[in-house]
């Protein structure tokens, strides 16, 4: 094996990319592997789950993530290591590896179980989402040839090498999005899970048309929408100004609290209120609602459990967004472990596109020429930012045919305004899609 060769293989799997750490002494299965001092490490990896783990006799609470993980061998066949995961500390923050040798059919335990520093751990993530390791010796011809490698870029504590057959999914996004802005106006449709066009006549279409115009079918999975990058669409009045309108940003449904307990038409009936332009036999549940404000209409309070504003750090692996009464109960909530899952996935690359509304005749819209784009995320940025109010829960659930049928629609948004965009992401730029120097 060489590096030449190693490389091939992770290409073969559809890996784009390889990240490589340089193995401490401590780095084994008995003491875990560092992954770094942040979670920025779950950009990279598809994490399949997240859950959290009480304090025990070291008063190290944590988060486990879930992954699906294999070794790579020799032969470049893969070997399922079934209880690899990332063990996830919030106080200090930190990451650390776990779990790669167990259940695992031929695992380089000769080399992980030991105290041996200089070992090269290789990885990557395949077109499938599997996440493939590879582990090489100091003393082995491909330490040799990593060592004397130039232009290897970093990522952390990891190097990072580029494969050689790489598409420009940045640059292939920006130039769809050039093609759409030249459209003009363009007739509001959506596609099914079948691809097919559908009418839209909905105030919410401006999102859909976009995904339609971009390919982009409805789906379950918590993955980016398009090239790996997260595709937003807001309106606005003009295409002059893009920092002030309002952008929802995602739509989780509590874990939860009476919401999750009792279900939502019990929750509309306590916490909700008649609706309040008169429309008979309708009740609403929306309204801003900002931490540690509580709110008019709805007596509820948004707080941020076992988060510290001061460090910008989750201090409690059982901390949550939730909304609190007047009596101190939990309404409902969502639990960092599943707004962390989503997020720092789902937005680590995430492009927002603003956009004019027409309904004179029929319903249209056209796309503007600049656009937003962040790269670089984390959750606990997205924490401080609901902690000053910049980001904030603004649902619009209802209840119609309250005496009879009632017909319930649920929707809980996270929003902020497009001016602290640059709040949430390490790089932030506005880019002109159809300038030719972009």
């Amino acid at each position: 094996m060489n590096l030449t060769t190693l490389k091939t293989l992770f290409a073969d799997k559809g890996c784009s990319k390889v990240y490589v750490k340089i193995l401490a002494a401590n780095d084994n299965s008995k003491n875990q592997v560092y992954f770094g001092g942040s979670f920025d490490i779950l950009n990279i990896l598809p994490i399949t789950e997240i859950r959290n783990e009480a304090a025990g006799d070291w008063n190290k609470e944590r988060f486990k993530a879930s992954l699906n993980f294999a070794w790579l061998s020799e032969d470049g066949r893969l070997y399922l290591a079934p209880q690899a995961q990332l063990i996830l500390y919030p106080k200090y923050p930190e990451v650390r590896f776990s779990g790669f040798l167990l259940g695992c059919e031929q695992p380089p335990s000769e080399l992980m179980t030991q105290r041996l520093p200089g070992r090269l751990l290789f990885f990557s993530v395949s077109k499938t989402g599997q996440v493939i390791g590879y582990v090489a010796a100091p003393d082995s011809k491909i330490s040799s040839e990593f060592q004397q490698a130039e232009s290897i870029l970093e990522h952390g504590v990891f190097k990072v090498i580029e494969l050689p057959v790489i598409v420009n999914n940045k640059g292939s996004l920006i130039a769809e999005l050039c093609r759409i802005h030249q459209l003009g106006w363009i007739a509001s449709k959506r596609l099914n899970a079948a691809g097919n066009i559908l009418p839209c006549d909905a105030p919410n279409c401006g999102g859909y048309t976009l995904e339609a115009e971009l390919g982009i079918t409805p789906n379950g999975y918590s993955e980016p929408d398009y090239l790996g990058w997260e595709v937003k669409q807001f309106g606005v009045p003009n295409f002059k100004n893009i920092n002030t309108a309002i952008i929802t940003l995602m739509t989780p449904e509590p874990t939860h609290g009476f919401y999750v307990n009792f279900g939502t038409e019990a929750f509309i009936r306590k916490y909700g209120y008649e609706d309040r332009i008169g429309r008979a036999d309708r009740m609403n549940f929306g309204g801003i609602h900002k931490s540690g404000e509580r709110h008019k209409l709805t007596a509820l309070q948004l707080d941020l459990i076992g988060f510290d504003v001061e460090s910008g750090k989750i201090r409690s692996t059982d901390g949550r967004i939730a909304l609190i009464d007047i009596n101190g109960n939990e309404a409902a909530s969502w639990s960092f472990s599943s707004m962390l899952l989503h997020w720092n996935r789902k937005h680590n690359q995430a492009c927002y596109v603003p956009s004019l509304s027409d309904k004179a005749s029929i319903r249209r819209y056209m796309y503007g020429g600049n656009i937003i784009l962040g790269t670089g995320t984390d959750f606990q940025l997205f924490l401080s930012q609901m902690a000053k109010g910049n980001i904030y829960y603004d649902p619009g659930i209802k209840m119609e045919n309250v005496l009879s049928k009632p017909k319930i629609k649920k929707r809980s948004q996270f929003r902020i305004k497009s001016q602290h965009l640059p709040n949430l992401y390490q790089k932030n730029e506005v880019i002109n899609v159809c300038d030719p120097l972009k």
